[in-house]
């Protein structure tokens, strides 16, 4: 029976990496990489020579029907992301359904590790005995709802926001939840790591005099 196994990559620090993950990459015959050039990078650190094919949102059916066809040959298969958890907000889980629901054989294995969702909420302050987390926000449509939705809920909410629609997303913050607090967690784990909290319009302020501050990927946390 063939493996399946779904492996967390660090989400910035490459030694966040785990024994287990290492040694499952080494092992297995193939790795699906949503992107093949920033997988070779932590391949390379921890010489890691498994070939590699890359999977990801554009992917055809033909490289799914590649990847069934590996299975059924008995090969172990891992799945990667560019960084953190594979399926989280990842086109890996679609995947992982179909895996599941046609080649029932197969044994999906998870090989735990980084998340930026978890890290992000275990330093934030916020209360982490219940939350929602809802991905990464819709650029249009449907984004209302969900800051009315936001402003709404009793659970802390988390979801991961780019640089370019920081901003933006904190003014919807200010329109919609004026006194909650929130927590920003930029560049989780690297080098510029930083974890700001206070109100919508305070966090606002506080980006748009420091630009600098605006880059980098970011989990936004609300109370």
């Amino acid at each position: 029976m063939s493996k399946f196994y779904v492996v967390a990559t660090p989400i910035g620090n490459m030694g966040d990496i785990t024994l287990r993950a290492i040694e499952t990459l080494k092992e297995v015959d193939l790795i699906l990489c949503e992107d093949t050039r920033e997988t070779r990078k932590i391949l390379q650190k921890y010489n890691i020579n498994t070939p590699t094919m890359s999977y990801h949102t554009q992917s055809k059916l033909a490289k799914v029907d590649k990847i069934f066809e590996l299975l059924k040959e008995e090969k172990n298969l891992a799945l990667v992301s560019d960084a953190g958890t594979p399926t989280i907000s990842d086109p890996g889980a679609m995947l992982i359904s179909k895996i599941k629901e046609e080649l029932r054989d197969v044994e999906v294995i998870p090989i735990p590790g980084a998340t930026a969702l978890i890290t992000a909420l275990s330093a934030s302050g916020l209360p982490t005995h219940e939350f929602t987390f809802l991905g990464f926000l819709p650029h249009k449509k449907g984004r209302e709802t969900l800051f009315k939705e936001i402003t709404e809920s009793k659970r802390t909410m988390v979801f991961y926001e780019s640089p370019h629609r920081i901003l933006k997303t904190l003014e919807s913050l200010v329109k919609f939840c004026p006194n909650k607090k929130v927590c920003i967690a930029r560049e989780i784990t690297k080098i510029y790591e930083e974890f700001k909290t206070g109100t919508p319009s305070e966090l606002l302020e506080y980006l748009t005099k420091n630009p600098i501050k605006q880059k980098g990927e970011f989990t936004v946390l609300v109370s």
